[in-house]
């Protein structure tokens, strides 16, 4: 069992079914959160025989770096990592000029099956514990040897669809006892998964929720992301908006620009419409291009002129800055690449077809 995978409460009851006083918990949680030590021989305030006990049956998760993916600017890494069951996942870790941020996976795989995405490729295979998310970031911080300031839960899987392990993390991540890094330092992505979004307002955590939005309307959306047969646009916002209303925290909207599908003016003219009248910021991503969807980036001028029609209608607005488009930064490519090195059973993409039956013919 991954003692990693446990609070402060849980490391008390753990030492008081081996006989020991309660404190001896609250020094696990240090040594294992505060310190993350990588092996329980390491917790030396507590007795050797207790240490052998406990390895009898808990176990830190760890995770080996498979493959490693420098930048040539040095201010992004991508990993990936072997987990002990032998799957793998990958995280990225990102030099910014106010601190250190790591984006981190929260499932093996995903089943949300958006179009542009090489995550979704292989399906999802299973959730990763708090314990194995926290790993990814304990990892990279010990790998680079520096302080990991910002986690944004925007790799691999959908977050809300792991949820009750989702939380958990948070507040292991967030604890003053552990590595300390603020909720507000935490952004949780998610494709919007309304029934999940709810619940999540509801534990009043103080992170940034971002929205995997990607078009303004039901139309695109419907044929690039298929959460959005479920729940409407118009269900989207109405939750956002009672999740700013209950939470005090302005909403982000990610919208990954894909040449010729969500780039248009009058794209940019309904989405400022929604938004219009909700706190919220719209980070307009120039699309990584991933071989096996075959969706294209918006031209740079395409984007721009995106941009100024949203300020126009006064909507805070921003274009991400590329980093680590030398590598495999798009997630799920180095994944994808691992588990598939030859590239095979390559099928004509889902962003073609819906390019074709819109517009006709595909031109590069």
């Amino acid at each position: 069992m991954d003692i990693r995978n446990c609070n402060e409460e849980e490391m008390k009851e753990i030492a008081k079914e081996f006989g020991e006083k309660e404190f001896r918990g609250k020094q696990m949680f240090e040594w294992i959160h505060g310190k993350q030590i990588q092996d329980l021989d390491e917790m030396t305030n507590l007795s050797a025989e207790f240490r052998r006990r406990l390895k009898e049956k808990y176990r830190i998760s760890g995770m080996e770096v498979l493959e490693k993916q420098i930048s040539s600017k040095k201010d992004t890494i991508k990993y990936l990592f072997s987990l002990p069951d032998g799957n793998v996942i990958e995280s990225v870790w990102m030099k910014y000029r106010h601190g250190n941020s790591v984006c981190i996976s929260s499932q093996v795989g995903c089943r949300m099956g958006c179009t542009f995405c090489a995550s979704t490729l292989t399906g999802l295979t299973r959730n990763l514990t708090a314990g194995e998310m926290l790993s990814q970031v304990y990892e990279i911080q010990r790998d680079t040897g520096e302080r990991v300031s910002n986690v944004i839960v925007m790799g691999i899987g959908e977050p809300l669809d792991n949820y009750d392990n989702l939380i958990k993390f948070i507040k292991l991540l967030s604890s003053e006892k552990g590595i300390r890094i603020s909720q507000r330092n935490i952004t949780v992505s998610t494709c919007g998964l309304v029934e999940k979004i709810r619940e999540l307002m509801k534990e009043r955590l103080q992170i940034t929720l971002a929205i995997s939005l990607h078009a303004p309307n039901d139309e695109i959306r419907r044929e690039t992301m298929p959460v959005a047969r479920k729940y409407s646009i118009d269900e989207i916002f109405e939750v956002c908006r009672e999740y700013f209303e209950m939470t005090g925290r302005r909403i982000t909207f990610e919208y990954s620009m894909i040449r010729g599908i969500n780039d248009k003016k009058e794209h940019a003219k309904e989405l400022a419409e929604r938004c219009r009248g909700l706190n919220c910021h719209i980070n307009l991503i120039p699309l990584n291009e991933v071989k096996e969807r075959n969706c294209l980036r918006s031209a740079d001028s395409d984007i721009e002129r995106f941009k100024i029609i949203l300020e126009k209608n006064r909507i805070n607005v921003t274009i991400r800055r590329e980093m680590g488009s030398d590598i495999d930064a798009a997630c799920g490519q180095l994944r994808k690449k691992f588990l598939n090195p030859a590239g095979k059973n390559q099928r004509r993409s889902d962003c073609e077809y819906i390019f074709d039956n819109r517009y006709g013919t595909r031109t590069k």
